[in-house]
């Protein structure tokens, strides 16, 4: 069996089989429980199935999110994952509108590079860059600055200021003996500027850096620096 929803646009999109509310993260049910128990429910459900699909079928994860928001948009989290599903599928202007929704309820700020580099994708670097300007920017996690330090400095990239992004992820921190969370991408963007630059000695060493420093293998820094040898 599996339970159906009707979006905006009159296309039905079903929750898939063995889709459980109760797996939603905690956190986000108690957000939810401003809703009736069937609308909480059923939010859920669309969560969890986007949350299941956005790396397979972004597009799908997104319908299931825009089901999701159908019920919830009162609700923070629930923006903040349609936000999210349409920045994966490659909706930029619909990623951004529900990612400001989602600080505006919420409070939260743990979008802000997101927002930006849909501000790039959106052909705006100007707009991207105003991003560090930002009150919370000195409230984010380590992780969560590292990524905006690294959409800023492709903004910078964009708009032909390839020394100024240089400069500007060296703000993260090269601490190289002292990896923090986010330093692997954070390396690597700095490396792969510093070659576009000329700099290849110092990219060699800083995709090694990034290397040893990406434990998740989310890079091919390895690779990147073996190609500089």
């Amino acid at each position: 069996m599996t339970r159906g929803s009707r979006p905006a646009h009159g296309a039905e999109i079903a929750i898939p089989a063995g889709v459980d509310p109760k797996q939603l993260d905690p956190s986000v049910r108690a957000e939810l429980r401003s809703l009736s128990k069937l609308a909480s429910d059923f939010v859920a459900a669309h969560l969890v199935a986007a949350g299941q699909l956005i790396e397979e079928s972004p597009k799908l994860a997104l319908e299931h999110a825009r089901a999701a928001r159908g019920r919830g948009a009162r609700v923070g989290a629930v923006r903040e994952a349609c936000g999210l599903a349409a920045y994966r599928a490659g909706e930029w202007a619909e990623a951004l509108s529900e990612l400001r929704a989602a600080r505006r309820i919420s409070g939260r700020a743990t979008t802000i590079a997101v927002m930006a580099d849909c501000e790039r994708a959106l052909g705006r670097p100007e707009r991207a860059l105003r991003a560090l300007e930002d009150p919370a920017v000195g409230r984010l996690d380590a992780a969560t600055r590292a990524e905006l330090l690294i959409v800023v400095a492709g903004a910078r990239r964009d708009l032909g200021q390839l020394e100024a992004a240089i400069s500007l992820l060296e703000r993260g921190g090269l601490d190289a003996d002292h990896p923090q969370p986010g330093s692997a991408r954070l390396w690597y963007a700095y490396a792969d500027a510093l070659q576009d630059a000329g700099r290849t000695q110092d990219a060699t060493q800083w995709f090694g850096n990034a290397a040893r420093a990406d434990a998740d293998d989310e890079t091919d820094a390895a690779q990147r620096a073996a190609d500089l040898l």
